[in-house]
């Protein structure tokens, strides 16, 4: 699964890399710790709509940066307090499960991130894992996001959420954990991306081995494990003896 990631990239630098417009009204923050029910930005493409919110299917669609909540809320959801159990969504089944094939089919998103965490479990201990990928670049999560509204105040501004889509973890990887966040090459962003492309199951494949090979499995502080630790200290390689030596040594 993906439970935890990091995106510390400025808005401005994400304009660039994806040539998207910034809708996020300033509301974007740096996080080293990204955990579910957070508000963070991700990439739509969306046709433009006119005053009276109409699809304007002829206009060319829009890329765009916009803050979304981890967690899906499926727009038939009666209480948005399901989204904590949808922070993933397989992607071997999500075009048949009913809380993800809507969104698969026309509500696709991507999620830039510096990384993600994971835990590899040895006997009864946890030790977390930092994935992240050589350069400046983001790697990019393939996801699925809704639009809830609440059915007691039609008023109310809409609830806009999203799930990050997994695959089996591959090469490297499995020596952490069975899952792995779709990574979805810059080659297919667009077809991603593309709000009038409903069908995404040659996307919908183990992220490619040359991106797998590229990618560090960092061990890093188990103060990731707190999700009200927040810098970039969480990144940092350690040692897991030297850190253990850490937690063991005598009180002066």
């Amino acid at each position: 699964m993906c439970g935890r990631y990091a995106a510390t990239k400025d808005p401005a630098k994400l304009i660039e890399e994806f040539e998207a417009i910034d809708l996020t009204e300033g509301r974007a923050r740096t996080d080293h710790n990204v955990a579910p029910t957070k508000n963070v930005v991700t990439v739509v493409q969306r046709h433009p709509r006119d005053d009276e919110g109409q699809v304007l299917e002829d206009e060319p669609a829009e890329r765009s940066l916009r803050l979304m909540k981890w967690g899906l809320v499926p727009f038939w959801a009666k209480d948005p307090s399901v989204g904590s159990r949808m922070i993933n969504t397989r992607a071997e089944t999500a075009a048949e499960k009913p809380a993800f094939r809507r969104a698969l089919v026309s509500r696709r998103c991507l999620v830039p991130a510096d990384g993600w965490f994971e835990w590899r479990r040895t006997g009864k201990e946890k030790e977390p894992f930092y994935m992240t990928g050589p350069g400046d670049a983001s790697l990019t999560f393939g996801g699925i996001w809704e639009s809830w509204h609440p059915k007691d105040d039609e008023n109310a501004a809409p609830l806009i959420t999203f799930s990050i889509i997994t695959t089996d973890a591959a090469g490297q990887l499995t020596d952490v954990h069975h899952r792995m966040p779709l990574i979805v090459p810059q080659s297919h962003w667009d077809g991603w991306l593309d709000p009038d492309r409903d069908d995404v199951t040659d996307l919908l494949v183990p992220t490619p081995d040359d991106i797998v090979a590229s990618l560090e499995l960092r061990p890093v502080s188990s103060l990731v494990n707190n999700v009200r630790n927040n810098g970039p200290e969480l990144l940092d390689r350690v040692d897991p003896q030297h850190e253990a030596a850490l937690f063991d040594a005598p009180k002066s």
